[in-house]
Parts: C-alpha cells; structure tokens; sequence
C-alpha cells in the first residue's frame, strides 16, 4: 500500500470521524401523570419525528416518568431531573416554584390557555346494563353502590373527583354547606378501595373487579370501554362537572443544566398544535379548538364545567381547606366510620 493511499484513508477515516461527532443526541425527560401513557406514546413519535427533520445533526429521543402526579412533582423536588412536566394539576406544577424556585411564577402565562394544551372531565365507568341505574353524582350515595377512585391525597385525578363530588352536591343543595357535608360522607363510604393513582384504580376495578362505579378522567373511562370492548361497560357523564386542566411546563433549572431549553420549549408548543391536537382528541381528552371539538361532538357529552376558583375560591384555598392534614376531607373520612 502507498504512503498516498494510506493518507487517503487516514483522511476519508478522519472525516468520518468528524462528521459523526457532529451529530449529537438529545434526550427529554417528560413527567407525567399516571394514566397519560398511551397518549403520549402517540403524540412522541410523530415530535421526534419533527425534531429530526428539521434538526438533522440532533437527534431527539423523549423518555417518560409516569405516576400520581404530586408523586411525581414530590420527585423532582428532590432531584429527578425531568425536562418538562405534563401534569394534569395546576399546585402539582405551581409547587415547582413555590418549594423549588425551579420555574418561575408566571409560568402559566407562556403557553396559551394558562398553559393547559388539553382539559378533560370527570366520568363514570360501570358495568355492563349498568346494574346500579347511574345516571348523575346523586346516584353515587345510594347504599349498595360501591365506588373506585384514587386517593385525593396522592392523586391530581382523585381530587378532581372529590371536588367535582362537592361542587355538583353543593350546586344542588344551594350551597347548604351543612347538606354537601352530609352528602359526602356518604359518598366518601361509599368508596371501596383508594389507590394511589388512576391507573391503580383501573386496575382494581377491572382486574380486580371490585365496585359498581370506577370514577376517573373521561379519558381514562373511555380508554377502557374501548379497550374491554367485550366487557360491555358504559360511560357516564354527569350534568354538572368540574373543568380539569392539565397544565404543562418546561423546568427551566433543569433545561438549562441539561442544554435542552429549546427541544422542551419546542415539544410542548407541539402539543398546541392541529396535528398534536387530533391525536389528544383521539384519546378522548377535549381541546380549546371549537372546529375540532365540532368535528368530535359525539365524543363529548354535554355537560356544564365549573371551575375550581368558581367554587373553591382557589386551588391553593381549596388543597389548605379540603386535602391538608386535619381538613376536610380526613373529617368526612372520620364522619362516616
């Protein structure tokens, strides 16, 4: 072999080298709430798809963390270094700022729609004929209706599901603070297991088999039906609900020590997207899109929202009155035992 040909090759194998070290990989880490799995398994690809083609020296990977969402807020307050959070609780997010001074205060103001891509409801999950005849949260106290829901204590969805229980009670009852009360109690007996999370509560009331009523995200129930086609089970709305919104976030001390500002910021502007947004739809949770929301209205019952500020005052207010230790909800579990 030449001394030419030997420099040619050094050469061609230095290019090479040097063009491979040219491209480099980005990974986020996405912190998500327990039962959001399979959507974002379907909303990922196509982003990282995105990314790549119009970024060809870095490639993107997304990786998730899934669980109740405090728990997993809990986690990066103390080290889980997540790019972004997708949760579907507005303090799970706040409580960043407020322990960990990891994203700033105004970061519901740098997203659209207080920087909830999607928002979802609470629905009911029962069985096939429903046997109980359940119609509306009235129809949860009877005495041989027995209901499956996440601990409020640990889970965004379990919350949504003990204010959405308050809220309508209270509308019904006049605001008789004294009758919402006592419809609670009932209601709080009525529960035959808490899990941790939605997802445990799927598992108990489909695996396990246990209760009448599995009360979680219209999204999640529907996942169900869908999924258990051949178990008959039906979906419920009820005429007065709570509006949950599922709040996102980058975390900027973390983008910033993981060089990845741009793909997090760039990734969760995807979620507003036409694209991203049928795929959401898909997954029956609803969006801020009024053509798109028409185009699935037989996918989303009508029902009248309220809001947490309307009828808690705030979601701070209403976590220090309802879930802290020695509020409201531990007095109504003690209540009815």
């Amino acid at each position: 072999m030449t001394q030419i040909t030997i420099k040619k090759i050094a050469s061609a194998t230095a290019l090479t080298l040097m063009l491979a070290g040219s491209v480099q990989a980005t990974e986020l880490l996405n912190s998500s709430y327990d039962v959001a799995r399979e959507l974002f398994v379907a909303l990922n690809g196509p982003f990282e798809k995105q990314w790549d083609s119009q970024h060809p020296d870095d490639k993107l990977t997304i990786k998730q963390s899934h669980a109740g969402s405090s728990k997993q807020a809990l986690a990066i307050l103390q080290g889980l270094k997540a790019d972004v959070v997708t949760y579907n609780q507005v303090t799970d997010v706040q409580i960043l700022h407020d322990r960990g001074n990891l994203i700033p205060a105004n970061w519901q103001q740098r997203l659209p729609n207080n920087s909830s891509p999607f928002y979802s409801t609470m629905a009911f999950l029962v069985r096939k004929g429903n046997p109980k005849n359940i119609h509306d949260w009235s129809d949860l106290v009877k005495n041989d209706v027995k209901l499956v829901f996440p601990n409020p204590k640990t889970s965004g969805n379990g919350r949504y599901t003990y204010l959405a229980a308050w809220g309508a009670a209270s509308q019904a009852d006049g605001g008789d603070r004294a009758k919402t009360q006592q419809f609670m109690t009932q209601f709080l007996k009525n529960v035959a297991v808490f899990d941790t999370g939605g997802r445990g509560a799927t598992t108990t009331f489909v695996d396990r088999g246990l209760g009448d009523v599995l009360i979680s995200f219209e999204s999640e129930v529907n996942t169900i039906r869908n999924q258990y086609a051949d178990q008959g089970y039906e979906v419920v709305v009820p005429k007065s609900d709570i509006l949950a919104e599922f709040p996102v976030s980058w975390i900027d001390k973390n983008v910033e020590r993981n060089n990845t500002s741009a793909a997090a910021k760039a990734y969760l502007n995807y979620l507003y997207s036409p694209a991203a947004q049928k795929i959401i739809t898909g997954f029956y949770y609803r969006v801020n899109n009024p053509e798109l929301m028409a185009e699935n209205k037989t996918r989303f019952p009508q029902t009248r929202l309220f809001k947490v500020e309307d009828q808690f005052g705030s979601w701070d207010q209403a976590m220090k009155t309802h879930f802290a230790s020695g509020g409201e909800l531990d007095k109504l579990l003690a209540a009815g035992h």
